[in-house]
């Protein structure tokens, strides 16, 4: 099979195409066109004459087009779940948790698209104001050029796409290279909805190519991006004038206090540092937990890791699967190999399978190991104990990343504590840094990136303030 790129409507050929296997059993999946410069200004030429018809159609249209693709994901549900298992390894129980995640998005995408909502202004209210009615409204930026993760092909393409369609923006998409086919698939159903001709386009190739025509062009009036701080640094750093939306990574932590309900929270924290392999953004990745119940902690941490079933990510049954390359596998391997000859210990795993690591637990970790202060990305979690609360406090602070954090306690000082002294951009009180819905307020500080996601906060990044000012006499 080969992909095409999408411009303006039509699959566009290319002279390049680069082979995309599957991340499990390096199967063959598809060859996928590259991109080279003059079809990504294609791409943006066609979004660029897209955008004033969107920027003049009537929100209700616009929120009709997101509402029909709610309807077309609706019905293929199972296909996009087996296409993200596919290209992305992700588990099929976890791909269905996507799609459902993405229908999601858009209908808060649709809703948004109502509310485009400004406000008076009481000019009176100022000397010289007097005699005057005026009022805000949002407009549209223009082409957004978007820039996506392997991790949630679907639902972080969603959050892209929908806020700018619903803002009447175009869009220039350039999705991971190992997870094109879901993107691909949605622009195939946005043409079904009725999306115009060029308003979505997509564009496979090297990231850094892509990304940089995007950067360079004038036409392109924001890039809104989701991936590593390194590439994260560099846009924002070429992005000129240009509005920029990073979400950055994280190593995210939990605080485990001493009232915790053990029991009750063990489940729930083992799936947020190991679903999806811990690829996920706000995985978690460090456990304090207060040195009174350190033990029996880990303890049953490990018991409870010790049920993920590993295997095939079509397998319904399956927990673990393949991570998204094996060069993936050996750096997990290598940093866990590192923690462990500088102190650490191992509690369980720290296996490599081909392509698949096995879920690990690491005790006692030194703060300035890379398992610790780097971003893992990886089914790696260490447990830390701590004996005071601002101690813990203090050890999730002591890092360059900020994305969000989980505390469990029952202590409503500790917990307000918690709120106010976490230098994150999410505090989730008694449950894990991995929660998410779609229409919250998403982002972080420090390395984790810039701006902020979630329907109604991306709308607001991806529109610009304009006031208009009557003088009555």
């Amino acid at each position: 099979m080969k992909q095409l790129l999408w411009v303006n409507g039509e699959h566009v050929g290319t002279e390049n195409f680069y082979t995309l296997t599957s991340p499990y059993n390096e199967e063959i999946l598809a060859e996928v066109a590259i991109a080279d410069e003059e079809q990504v200004k294609d791409a943006i030429s066609s979004a660029e004459h897209a955008a004033k018809i969107l920027r003049n159609m009537p929100a209700y249209e616009r929120a009709g087009i997101l509402e029909r693709l709610v309807s077309l994901l609706k019905e293929e549900k199972e296909s996009c779940a087996r296409l993200i298992a596919l290209e992305a390894a992700k588990p099929l129980k976890a791909a269905r948790g996507e799609v459902e995640r993405t229908i999601m998005t858009y209908q808060f995408a649709a809703q948004e698209a109502r509310r485009l909502y400004g406000e008076t202004i009481p000019m009176d209210a100022a000397p010289g104001g007097d005699g005057r009615v005026a009022y805000t409204m949002k407009e549209p930026l223009g082409v957004i050029g978007a820039i996506t993760p392997f991790n949630f092909p679907m639902n972080l393409v969603a959050h892209k796409l929908g806020p700018a369609i619903a803002a009447g923006n175009s869009v220039v998409l350039k999705p991971a290279s190992q997870t094109p086919l879901s993107a691909y698939k949605i622009a195939q159903l946005f043409e079904k909805a009725g999306l115009p001709k060029g308003a979505l386009n997509v564009v496979t190739g090297s990231g850094k190519k892509v990304g940089d025509f995007l950067l360079a062009d004038d036409r392109v009036k924001m890039i809104t991006f989701t991936g590593s701080p390194e590439v994260g640094k560099h846009i924002r750093e070429h992005a000129g004038l240009k509005k920029v939306t990073l979400e950055l990574g994280s190593n995210s932590a939990v605080i485990v206090d001493e009232d915790a309900n053990l029991s009750k929270i063990i489940p729930r924290i083992v799936s947020g540092a190991f679903a999806y392999q811990g690829q996920v953004c706000i995985s978690v990745q460090r456990i304090y937990v207060h040195e009174s119940i350190y033990q029996e902690f880990v303890e049953q941490f490990v018991e409870e890791a010790k049920k993920l079933k590993l295997g095939s990510p079509l397998d319904e049954d399956t927990d673990i699967s393949a991570m998204i390359s094996r060069d993936d596998v050996k750096r997990a391997g290598s940093w866990v190999e590192e923690s462990i000859q500088n102190g650490a210990t191992l509690a369980l795993g720290g296996v490599e399978e081909g392509t698949v690591y096995h879920p690990t637990v690491l005790l006692n970790v030194p703060s300035d190991e890379k398992v610790s202060c780097e971003e893992m990305f990886a089914p790696v979690v260490h447990i830390n104990p701590f004996s005071d609360f601002q101690e813990a406090i203090n050890y999730v602070n002591d890092s360059n990343y900020g994305l969000q954090a989980g505390v469990f306690t029952n202590n409503v000082t500790k917990a307000f504590t918690a709120a106010k002294e976490l230098h994150v951009g999410g505090v989730m009180i008694n449950d894990f840094p991995t929660f998410r819905v779609d229409h919250m307020p998403y982002g972080g500080v420090k390395m984790s990136g810039m701006g902020r996601e979630g329907i109604k906060y991306a709308v607001e990044e991806m529109t610009e303030l304009k006031l208009v000012s009557f003088k009555l006499d």
